[in-house]
This record gives structure tokens, sequence and C-alpha cells, in this order.
């Protein structure tokens, strides 16, 4: 063992909302190491070169951002750019060349579109939980910064009883069954409840209504924003400011072992000398743990003097249920939609065979081992809207790209990325005038620029549990009344049992998505700790 290197804080794990912690914990005057297995920093969050010999800089994993606080982008003095979308979504009519186009800046053009697909009477109920999702946005959005509530505070400051007990406490598919009738509009909304969640609308465990909250209340509004220059240039940016705070990054270092003492013990990974160094440690007096709390479980494991790891370790593994399929297009495809343009329909977020029948029956084929056929997806478009990630080449050639993110698609059917990506291919395909392969552009090899990546991918690449992208599942924004909040941890979620190790990732209380949350929750803890010290 090599000689101790001793920091006020070490984080382990450097995606997004490590760096955010690293951050603000360093500009407070404190030494602060962060820790990370990839060479590259960023986790989730970043920007690749996905094709060879293709200058097209995807959004590899994670690719759009609601729940990021403007309060944390200017409190860290972030160049962030985020730039909004016109159209919220376009929803083809499976068999039919119709669907329905909802465009936020023309109300008479969104209304024309539900009539013509047959849904004239759900415009106003659509209209009518846009105004009930605010409200609900603006009460709880600006508590995502703060201590939490508890589940009473949080009620009254809805104040809405009847709107508090369709959202929260019953199954969303309930509310949704009672003010939509047209099975399109239906899953166009129940997607929001989905997405990255493997549960029916109708799970009495309601995990599909936290993915929902979660889904409408970013920023007060529940807009889901394109970051300019791809998802690299968020945590690019946390990266020059974690650095000019004075943060020290050890990459290429896994960490294989803590105490809740605060010592981590790590090993450099990759050939050469720096592997055959053996492992190294550095202790701190917090340690942040940026990465699921299974893998934290099993960490503390690995430091062999923790009592109480075998209870906690009994908690079920997480699973992911989605896939995501990134292509690099000669030019959007054909639609059967004769009045709608193609830059309109990908403009927003492009439904697949997302029918609110659809999505429950491909639960259940999910549930019986089965991959829903076919399967239910949504495409984003980041070049139609920040055309920066694309060459002046590829620019002008008129290329696109494209990421569809596949639905029910759960870690235990041990898909292959060829079975999930023609499956893909195929619900696409099934909605389109066109097949997409012919339009996908060619790499340096003449390999087809198209790249799948499945939760086995996330849990090998990413040290994600099951390939769960939430780390676990996700948590109600608030407590429950005669939840402890005892200690500055427990008022911000991000508590363990162990006082010196603290959550600062997406398995903190209001973790999940690119957020920041976790790591902002996690150095509120410890300023307030120390604070009140």
């Amino acid at each position: 063992m090599q000689a101790v290197d001793e920091f006020d804080v070490v984080v382990v794990g450097g995606g997004h909302n490590g760096l955010v912690a690293a951050c603000y914990l360093a500009l407070s005057g404190r030494r602060v190491c962060v820790l990370e297995r990839l060479d590259e920093l960023g986790g989730a969050a970043v920007s690749s070169y996905a094709f060879d010999g293709m200058d097209a800089r995807l959004s590899r994993y994670s690719y759009l951002v609601s729940l990021f606080p403007r309060s944390v982008i200017d409190e860290l003095g972030l160049d962030i750019r985020l730039r909004r979308r016109r159209y919220s979504s376009y929803t083809p009519v499976p068999g039919s060349d119709q669907g329905l186009l909802i465009d936020t800046d023309d109300e008479e053009a969104t209304r024309a579109s539900f009539d013509a697909i047959g849904a004239g009477a759900d415009a106003d109920a659509y209209e009518g939980l846009a105004v009930d999702l605010g409200r609900l946005a603006g009460a709880l959005w600006p508590t995502m910064t703060e201590p939490l509530l508890t589940r009473s505070e949080a009620r009254r400051l809805l104040g809405d009883d009847a709107l508090w007990e369709a959202l929260i406490e019953r199954p969303i598919g309930e509310l949704i069954e009672q003010r939509f009738r047209s099975d399109v509009v239906r899953g166009v909304v129940a997607t929001d409840a989905l997405i990255g969640t493997f549960a029916s609308v109708h799970d009495p465990g309601l995990a599909q209504n936290i993915c929902f909250v979660y889904h409408v209340i970013g920023g007060g509004t529940g807009d889901w924003d394109v970051p300019v220059g791809g998802m690299g240039a968020v945590t690019g940016e946390l990266v020059r400011a974690a650095r000019e705070a004075g943060v020290e990054f050890r990459t290429g270092a896994e960490v294989v072992s803590l105490t809740p003492e605060g010592s981590v013990d790590y090993r450099m990974r990759g050939a050469g000398p720096r592997e055959d160094e053996g492992p190294r440690r550095v202790t701190g007096s917090r340690v942040l743990a940026n990465v699921a709390p299974a893998v934290l479980e099993s960490l503390l494991a690995a430091g062999g003097n923790d009592p109480d790891t075998n209870a906690a370790s009994a908690t079920s593994a997480p699973e992911g249920a989605q896939v995501k399929v990134n292509l690099l297009l000669s030019r959007l495809p054909r639609l059967r939609d004769p009045d709608v343009a193609a830059e309109a329909a990908f403009g927003g977020t492009f439904h697949i065979n997302e029918l609110f029948s659809q999505l429950e029956g491909g639960v259940r084929s999910a549930e019986n081992g089965e991959l829903p056929s076919p399967l239910p997806a949504e495409i984003y478009c980041h070049s139609l809207t920040d055309p920066s990630i694309l060459s002046p080449e590829l620019q002008e050639r008129g290329a696109q790209t494209l990421t569809v993110f596949g639905l029910h698609t759960p870690h235990r059917l041990g898909a292959t990325a060829d079975t999930l990506q023609r499956a893909v291919l195929d619900s696409l395909n099934s909605v389109l005038a066109e097949p997409i392969e012919p339009l996908l552009l060619t790499d340096a090899h003449g390999r087809p620029c198209i790249e799948t990546k499945t939760t086995a991918d996330l849990e090998r690449t990413l040290g994600m549990p099951g390939g769960n992208i939430f780390h676990g599942p996700l948590s109600w924004p608030f407590v429950d009344d005669d939840a402890p909040l005892t200690t500055a941890a427990e008022r911000w979620g991000v508590a363990t049992r162990h006082p010196r190790i603290l959550l600062c990732g997406s398995g903190s209380r209001r973790g999940g998505a690119v957020s920041g949350l976790g790591g902002h929750s996690a150095a509120m803890a410890v300023l307030e700790d120390d604070l009140d010290r």
C-alpha cells in the first residue's frame, strides 16, 4: 500500500452528480478528490464520436435536460445552453396514414390534429391536464433545491386534494382512462410514466406515478430541452468549473472497497505499470458515493468491517428496462402522413407504437418472458434543434441523428443487442413510408452508422446494476410524515446508515436523470452539517 492521501471529501464516481457536488464543496474551500473508474469524466452524460471517420458527436447514453436547475448552473458559473423544442410530440396512428402532432406554438393546428385522428373530444382534456401539471410543477419544482418536504407539507403546497389523490395516491392509469378516450392520446400521456420504468400504468406500487411526476415538473414547466453541443457540453462545463475550483481528479481509478470511517481503496485500471502498482488509498472526512446504492453496499462489504452490510445487501437488485439505438442518417425518413413535415414530426418526441393498449400489452409480454412486438419506443432528433454536433460537411449534406429509446425490455429477458436492434428497426419501419436502413450513412469501414446500447452494456461500461438508468427505484421528491429528518443528510435525502458516507448520485432521494440534484443535495448536506457543528 502506498502513502495515504487525505482529503476533506472523496467523491466515488465522476458522473455529473459527483461533479456538481465536487464543484460546490471545492468552492466552499474544501479539499476534494474525485475517483473515476473510466478514463473519461461524465459518466452517462457524455458525447462521443460513435462512428469511425464520421464527424458527429452523439450524446451516447443520456440525451435531454429538464431537471437540471438554473440555480445550480448560475451558482457554479456554468456556460450551459439549453434549447427549447417547438414541437412537443408526433404520434403516428399505427396502420394508418395519420398522426397526432402537438405543436406548442400553434394551438389551432394542434386541435385540428386531434380532430384529424378522431380524438377531438380529448383536446380540451389534454389542455386541462397541462394546466393541472403546471400547478404541480409550480408547487414542487422550487422545493427540489431545498431540504425535503414531508408528504403532508407537499400536499398542502399543491393545495388541491383531488389532484393530489389522482397523481400521487392512485395509479396514474386511472386518471388517464378517466380523462381521455383515444388510445393514441392516452398513450401520449402514459409514456411520461414509463420512460426508464418497467411498470403498468395501473401498478399499485406507483413506480409509474413517481416517474411521471419527475417527467412533468422540470424547470417548473416540464419541458425537456436540448443541450447545445450535446450532453458532453454539460459535463465538460462541470469538469472545467471543478478544476478551476481546485478539485483533484484521478481517472482510471477503480474503487475496490471503502469503510464507514472514510477510507477508500482503489486500483489504477489499464495495462502497464499503473496496474502493477497495487492498491492505493485515500481518506476523507466525508465520502460521497456517486454510484448505485447496490454498488455502494458491495464496496462496503469489500471493506470487511461493516457489521450491517449483510442485512443491507439483501435488498433486491436494480433492473433497467430500456434499449437505446443511435443512428446517423443521410436525411430524415418520409412519413405516411402527407400533412405533416418530417422536420415537425421529428422536431419533438416521435412516438412509435406507443398506443395506451400497446404500452400495457408490452408490459404483459415482457412479464411473460417475451419481447414486445411491436416494440414501444420513441425518437429524439438532436441535430434538428442543435446541428452543431455535426460537422459543417455533414450539415451541408443534410445528415441527421436519431436516438431511439425502446421501452419494456427488462434486463431479465437477456435479449441480445442484435435482437433488440432488429425489434427497434422493425417497430420504426412499421410507421414510416420507407424503411430506415437505406438512409443509414456508413462509417470509414463501410459499416452502417447504427449502435445499440442495452441494459447489459450499461451494467458493463458504466457500472449501473441491471442497466438501471436511475440506479434503482425512483423515490418521491418528498418523504413520509414519519420519516426521520434529524440529520442534515436525512433532510437532504442523501443519508446512508454511516454518517460519514452520503449518497450523491441518481440513487439519492431526488436523483435520476441528468439533474445534478443528487450532487447538489449531498453538497448542501455536508455544508449544513459542518455549519451545525
